[in-house]
């Protein structure tokens, strides 16, 4: 059993230290006995899709971010035929944005972007710091995470969280937030997400063994001590509710 992962633009987009998902990801699947080949696509690369079979793309600042959206959208097609064979694309932080139709920078200025869904991304001058709460369509549990961002996203119908005890969503305090639909998982979540959370690490899992056609095992591996880092990550952020 063989997988490639992407890595797209480490260089200008992993902000928060991202490059942590795909390793702790890594570590997971090799656990489960699946050689892992990681590639790593930077700026001055033409990205091929080819052999992906997971795309991901953390968050950068919005320089950098309107950077990529200079570049990739001219690869759109090639991505969309990745998705088509079964890729599956995992973007977080304001790598979520590039994915809808358009993102306006707080000059007025409007980039487009991948189109892959008609939501819009507007950029504000308040910046939104802070831990966050996320209640998920798709797992049980409650996800734990940080945002720090600057921008409202508007039009998203397929959100990955239903809502938001502690933070803000994609347009409101304590709103829906994120996106899915699809091969796409997306959030504005930032850094180490699948790290704090490996029931969101396991959805991706099985959407890979899905994907492939392969039998998963009735117990998925557990990293020492991440299913007691997230219930103490939980207990004091939801002491805040209180």
């Amino acid at each position: 059993m063989e997988l490639t992962l992407l890595h797209l633009y480490p260089d200008a987009m992993s902000l928060y230290g991202e490059y942590a998902n795909l390793s702790v990801l890594r570590r997971h699947l090799e656990a489960l006995g699946v050689t892992v080949h990681l590639e790593k696509v930077t700026c001055e690369n033409v990205p091929d899709f080819t052999r992906a079979d997971l795309v991901y793309m953390g968050a950068g600042t919005e320089g950098a971010q309107k950077a990529v959206l200079l570049g990739l959208p001219h690869h759109a097609d090639a991505l969309r035929d990745a998705l088509d064979r079964g890729c599956l694309l995992f973007f977080t932080g304001n790598a979520m944005e590039i994915l809808g139709r358009s993102v306006t920078d707080a000059k007025g200025r409007t980039w487009n972007a991948l189109g892959f869904s008609d939501f819009t991304t507007v950029e504000t001058d308040k910046r939104t710091p802070g831990d966050v709460i996320a209640t998920s369509t798709l797992w049980e549990t409650p996800t734990v995470g940080f945002m720090n961002k600057c921008s409202t996203t508007s039009g998203i119908t397929t959100p990955l969280f239903s809502a938001l005890p502690l933070g803000f969503g994609n347009d409101a305090e304590h709103g829906a937030e994120g996106y899915a639909l699809g091969n796409i998982l997306a959030t504005h979540i930032t850094g180490p997400v699948l790290v704090k959370n490996p029931d969101f690490t396991d959805l991706i899992i099985r959407r890979l063994f899905a994907a492939k056609g392969w039998s998963l095992p009735e117990q998925l591996p557990v990293l020492p001590h991440e299913r007691e880092a997230y219930a103490v990550t939980l207990r004091e952020l939801q002491a805040r509710l209180k």
